[in-house]
């Protein structure tokens, strides 16, 4: 005899009915809406693997194609299985295998690509196409009945008709709605789902040939009329005759409930996982035991909750469920009680509750015994090791690298980011305030499509290290531009991959020698200076590096000036930043030999004919004190003088203020000669440049910007012009000493 049990995936009340009915029926034999190839994972369900856990279904050769089956402890398909584990009751998976899906959605992929193209080419919208559009706006079928029922929409209306009610005449109340949807809404164009429910009736038939007598099958609700109301067998068989097939991998995986809520995308998900396992866990006081948790959350967050505010909140939450005429109170009415009640109004703690209670952030619990590819196994031995435990939730961890269990968790973070597996994320601010501290700061977030990535890179060797140096040797071997290898190589250096690294080195070394392009240079440059300034506590030989960025330089240096000489505007601006980041690089790496070459190739800028580059280029030899105040200002006069072209000179001073308008708010002298100049100019030659100067202006910040206005505003009230050589010959060096053992204090570099 068969006995249909029509479910909702991840229902708490369809999980409590599946285990009554199991219990009053005692079948001989379980059929369950799974794809067979599942069953060989079944051998592996003990108390050790724990919910939330997924049936993870991929192609080896393409692992990045996967599908997952994920169950939580309320699931009604989990239930089903522990109680055919515990009654030694026979058990079979009864959907389409995934080894004719897989192939399936394969070709659906390549025939709607075609079938894109032929349409956008050449064919105008068809009858068929509305028809499309249709299907794709299709309501849900629960929608129908939960609007009959005054419902806003159909998973509220499924919540309180069936997840709060235990009664087994629920199944036969489901199955009667779902014969009536089917009876009357448009049949779904939908090939996939014929051949799943003819599958799924070739199972039950092949049950019913071996001789099974009573038997449960326990299915999804809507396609319980489809297993009841079977049509000829000889149909079923046409439909599934010569399906494609493909080979298929199974293994189980840790889950999560945010994975399982449907803000992360999950087409068969719940709102409220956590929620939904309150549920499962206490029968009864559930109001109450709810409340209790709500109130441990806040105290938690340092909020103040009295035994008095959960009493009131659980009275008007029970008050509501009377009044909207609920057999249970609901999660809506607890939300409404917490928000009057312990919110005072307001709903911004409401998000924490849906957060940490109504998702939750609970995750499963895989044994080690399960198989698994070998990368995947490696990275869960060395979580392991470095007791560096997966987690659902964000989690902040600062890892000091003097210690070695820190070094090697950060090198295993390194080594995934390398890879894609994108588990943990370096604090970018904490990183730029730990250079040479010993110091990193990671925000670590598991997620369970991780380990896809991870078994996908399996391809490249069996542990995280060994694929981690080839997956580099591969992006090495493939890089066209000096920035990649560069960028590369900053990403290795912290992995502690030596041989990779070497590969990389040589590398970059042929690629720099034939890279004739000075932006590709100047682009590269600064990731390795700063790797060579700051070095690594990886013990990782980087000597060789001081070569390459020598190398660079000096091939810069030279290039430079002729890169710089028929530059429009917009790519002289873009030249500046690219001349700023050498500057500083330079600087960074402090030598001597190297400052001395700079600012040979600084004087070659500044006597260029383009304006910005020059000017930017005698700013910098100012700001170095290469330059003398005299022959600043001699070069500044030059710049300025009625003789050049008044374009000309707004780009040279464009230049020249790149940055900072400091400047001119300390040399008087400077700035007299700009006010006469600007006070001097024609007034159609003013209009002219006004854009180009607002531009040069906009780029000072907003102080620098209202000082320079209430000094041009005050400008009869300043006092005679002071040239740059007088305010030299008026510095007193001796009290400027006095304050120097406080400003290294202040700076930290006292020795």
């Amino acid at each position: 005899m068969l006995h249909f049990l029509p479910i909702r995936h991840h229902g708490v009340g369809s999980a409590k009915n599946v285990c009554y009915s199991l219990e009053s029926l005692k079948p001989s034999l379980i059929l369950m809406e799974s794809p067979p190839e599942c069953e060989t994972l079944l051998e592996f369900v003990n108390p050790d693997l724990q919910p939330p856990v997924a049936m993870l279904a991929y192609l080896p050769d393409n692992p990045q194609q996967a599908i997952y089956y994920p169950f939580a402890e309320f699931s009604p398909e989990w239930q089903a299985i522990l109680y055919a584990k515990k009654n030694n009751c026979a058990i079979r998976f009864m959907d389409l295998p995934l080894s004719n899906t897989f192939a399936l959605t394969a070709e659906q992929k390549t025939h709607t690509s075609e079938t894109e193209e032929i349409i956008e080419e050449t064919e105008p919208i068809t009858d068929h196409f509305y028809e499309q559009k249709v299907e794709q706006i299709h309501k849900h079928p629960m929608q129908h009945l939960s609007e009959i029922a005054g419902y806003p929409d159909g998973e509220i209306w499924w919540e309180k008709m069936f997840e709060h009610r235990n009664q087994n005449e629920a199944f036969e109340a489901i199955s009667l709605a779902m014969n009536s949807l089917r009876e009357n809404l448009p049949e779904r164009k939908d090939k996939t789902e014929k051949l799943r429910e003819a599958f799924m009736r070739k199972t039950i038939r092949q049950a019913e040939s071996e001789g099974y007598k009573n038997i449960v099958v326990i299915c999804g609700a809507w396609h319980t009329p489809a297993l009841q109301n079977m049509p000829p067998k000889k149909d079923d068989d046409e439909l599934l005759k010569n399906l494609p097939k493909v080979k298929v991998k199974m293994t189980w995986i840790p889950w999560t409930y945010r994975r399982l809520s449907f803000e992360s995308g999950y087409g068969a998900g719940i709102t409220s996982p956590g929620w939904y396992h309150h549920l499962w866990e206490f029968e009864k006081d559930v109001a109450i035991r709810w409340m209790v948790k709500v109130a441990t959350l806040f105290r938690e967050k340092n909020m103040d909750i009295s035994s008095a505010h959960l009493i009131e909140a659980v009275r008007l939450a029970e008050s509501l469920a009377n009044l909207r005429n609920f057999r249970e109170v609901s999660l809506e009415e607890l939300n409404e009680a917490t928000q009057s009640v312990l919110c005072m109004g307001d709903d911004v703690m409401l998000k924490l509750i849906e957060k940490e209670l109504i998702i939750s952030n609970r995750i499963g619990k895989v044994p080690e015994d399960i198989p698994k590819v070998p990368i995947l196994e490696d990275l869960e031995k060395i979580q392991k090791k470095l007791r560096l435990k997966p987690e659902a939730d964000r989690q902040t961890k600062e890892l000091n690298l003097r210690e070695e269990n820190n070094l090697q968790r950060s090198i295993l973070l390194h080594r995934l980011i390398l890879l894609g597996i994108n588990w943990g994320k370096k604090d970018s601010y904490a990183s730029q305030k730990s250079k040479g501290t010993f110091k990193e700061v990671w925000e670590l977030n598991w997620e369970p499509e991780l380990v896809i990535k991870t078994i996908e890179m399996g391809v490249f060797g069996n542990t995280v290290q060994e694929a981690t140096e080839n997956f580099v040797r591969q992006m090495t071997s493939e890089a066209q531009h000096l920035s990649v290898l560069t960028d590369l190589l900053n990403q290795t250096l912290p992995a502690e991959l030596p041989k990779a690294l070497d590969f990389l080195m040589i590398q970059l070394e042929k690629l720099a020698a034939v890279t004739t392009d000075v932006i590709e240079l100047m682009k590269s440059v600064p990731p390795l200076a700063e790797a060579l300034r700051y070095g690594t506590v990886r013990k990782t030989d980087i000597s060789s590096l001081e070569n390459v960025v020598d190398g660079l330089l000096a091939r810069i240096f030279i290039a430079l000036p002729t890169a710089c000489y028929s530059l429009d505007n917009d790519s002289a601006l873009q030249m500046l930043d690219h001349i700023f980041q050498i500057n500083s690089t330079i600087h960074l790496l402090q030598q001597q030999t190297q400052i001395d070459a700079w600012w040979q190739t600084l004087r070659m800028l500044s006597d260029l004919q383009n304006p910005m580059i020059s000017g930017y280029a005698n700013r910098l030899l100012l700001d170095s004190q290469v330059l003398s105040a005299e022959e600043s200002e001699q070069k500044f006069y030059f710049a300025l003088s009625v003789s050049q072209n008044p374009i000309f000179v707004a780009q040279w001073l464009e230049g020249f203020l790149k940055g900072s308008g400091t400047i001119l708010l300390l040399d008087e002298r400077l700035w007299t000669l700009l006010d006469n100049w600007v006070a001097h100019l024609d007034k159609d030659i003013f209009v002219q440049l006004l854009p180009l100067l607002r531009r040069t202006f906009s780029n000072f910040s907003s102080t620098e910007r209202r000082k320079i206005g209430e000094k041009a505003k005050n400008a009869n009230q300043v006092k005679p012009a002071q040239s740059l050589a007088q305010k030299e010959s008026n510095f007193n060096t001796t009290r400027a000493e006095r304050t120097l053992p406080v400003l290294l204090k202040i700076l930290g570099l006292e020795k």
